[in-house]
């Protein structure tokens, strides 16, 4: 990965705007700074360090382009760790592409993909994992996702893995003397204090690896399903939830045909919530495909919403549904192997049996159409009902989507779900904030939870070589492959390749 030259990007959003920024890094940017900038002030005698100076930018041949604040800032101790420059302009993008067009004509070119970001990692200037969490703050869907990105961003995560490194290279010191030394009267590595050792190790590894599954719902957005029969109200629900008409609402069964996704926020948790077809038998083939389609939704979720006209109670469809979630359930809670992000295993934590629908809500919707007294009592004229606070094992909520009633309630009730499926304690508070991650709390992202996986394979099979009484000189191989492994999340082993992949992903101008 070589970098070479010097580079100008558009440092701003596309559109328009109050102010836009022309960011330009490398050996030339003062000088093409300096061929750019006609100073205001009579009184100018170049660029003071860090200072903005009020002038016109002008292009190759002189000619104004527009009034700017320009800025001079001398490496290492920028981004980049190399000279960078930046011209403020007005924020339209004719004059940032005159601008920028202008720079490139003085000897820059124009900057790819997360081109300064990555020469801030090339030149030291910060780790992968804080790499990473540059795009990752300018993406985050929510205040929680943004804390834990600022966490990132900070070092905290390279510190950790950093200092899990290192307890390793110590332990890889201890090994080299223990087979440098095999007469040594003193045992300098008994096996007990090596798999002690290991052990504590991949315990901090699976300390973060479950930080990532708590903070996944914050960083990606839960998926949250909306199912049930035909002209349950779903896509009443779903406008309800957003706060505007974003389905299709009619009394003909069957309307919704294809999946709608919308993002949302309940009370600051990121989702994405999904309006599905209604599940009945059809003879039509869209509809049916529709169904299927819900079905395999449904299987994804990380939290259901069945939705129930409260009149008609469950039937077969809601039933079987019910049973196909179970079953996915229980599956995953038996699993030994892989299992899904937020879901058996965190259920089994709580106390939760796979049979009790823990990643189902059910929905009583329409309930305006019935008096709702708290004892139960009939009403003249009026038919009384007490709503169940389960259905079939799962929680149930009452609402009338079409009256707004209890979506509030429907909203942080899902929200508590979804934070235990995920395995985050704290309901929310008057501010809707409770179970938000802290400031300085670490959460891998996809990406360091994959290598940190891998990390651990090695310890696992380490400690087990160990046990078996394999020499320590080959134990010592699968200990090197753990360390090489870590250092992957931070940068100083990571393939070319998966650099290119992360810093392509990045914006241009960052």
């Amino acid at each position: 990965m070589r970098q070479e030259g010097t580079i100008a990007a558009i440092a701003t959003p596309p559109g328009h705007g109050g102010v836009g920024i022309i960011r330009i890094s490398g050996p030339d940017s003062h000088a093409i700074l300096g061929r750019l900038f006609l100073p205001a002030s009579p009184r100018f005698s170049g660029f003071r360090p860090w200072t903005l100076h009020r002038g016109r930018a002008c292009d190759a041949s002189g000619a104004p382009l527009d009034d700017v604040l320009a800025v001079a800032m001398p490496g290492p101790r920028t981004f980049t760790g190399e000279d960078v420059a930046e011209i403020h302009c007005h924020g339209g993008p004719a004059v940032l592409a005159a601008v920028l067009e202008a720079a490139c004509a003085c000897g820059a070119h124009l900057a790819g993909r997360g081109e300064f970001t990555r020469r801030a990692f090339l030149n030291g200037r910060m780790d992968l994992t804080q790499a990473e969490a540059v795009a990752e703050m300018i993406a985050a869907p929510a205040r929680g996702g943004l804390r834990l990105a600022q966490a990132r961003l900070q070092g905290l995560l390279g510190t950790r893995v950093a200092e899990l490194r290192v307890r390793l290279l110590d332990l890889r010191a201890q090994v080299c003397v223990a087979v440098d030394f095999p007469e040594d009267e003193v045992d300098c590595l008994a096996p007990d204090a090596f798999v002690a050792e290991c052990g504590a190790v991949a315990a901090g590894v699976r300390g973060l690896l479950a930080a990532h599954e708590r903070g996944r719902c914050w960083q990606e957005g839960a998926l949250v399903v909306l199912a049930g029969h035909v002209n349950a109200g779903k896509s009443s629900l779903m406008n309800a939830l957003l706060g505007r008409r974003r389905a299709i609402v009619t009394d003909m069964p069957g309307t919704t045909r294809d999946f709608i996704e919308e993002p949302v926020q309940l009370a600051g948790l990121p989702v994405r919530l999904v309006d599905t077809a209604g599940l009945r038998d059809t003879g039509d083939i869209v509809e049916r495909e529709g169904v299927r389609i819900s079905r395999d939704l449904v299987a994804q979720a990380d939290l259901v919403l069945l939705v129930v006209d409260a009149a008609a109670g469950l039937g077969h469809a809601e039933r079987e549904l019910l049973r196909q979630v179970r079953d996915q359930h229980a599956g995953a809670a038996h699993s030994t192997s892989s299992v899904p992000p937020g879901r058996s295993s965190q259920s089994g934590q709580s106390g939760q049996s796979p049979g009790e629908g823990g990643r189902v809500l059910v929905v009583l919707n329409k309930t305006d159409l019935a008096e709702f007294t708290e004892g139960g009592d009939t009403t003249e004229g009026t038919a009384a009902v007490q709503w169940p606070s389960e259905v079939e094992g799962c929680p149930c909520v009452a609402v009338s989507a079409l009256r707004g009633q209890g979506v509030d309630e429907l909203a942080a009730a899902a929200r508590a779900m979804v934070l235990a499926g995920f395995g985050t304690a704290g309901a929310p508070d008057t501010t809707g904030a409770g179970g938000e991650p802290e400031s300085g709390d670490l959460a891998p992202n996809l990406r360091q939870a994959q290598v940190l996986r891998r990390a651990l394979d090695e310890l696992d099979a380490l400690v087990a070589d160990v046990r078996a009484g394999v020499p320590y000189d080959l134990c010592s191989v699968r200990l090197d492959g753990a360390c090489a492994v870590l250092s992957e999340i931070t940068g100083e082993t990571t393939p070319a390749e998966v650099l290119e992949h992360i810093f392509s992903s990045f914006c241009i101008g960052k």
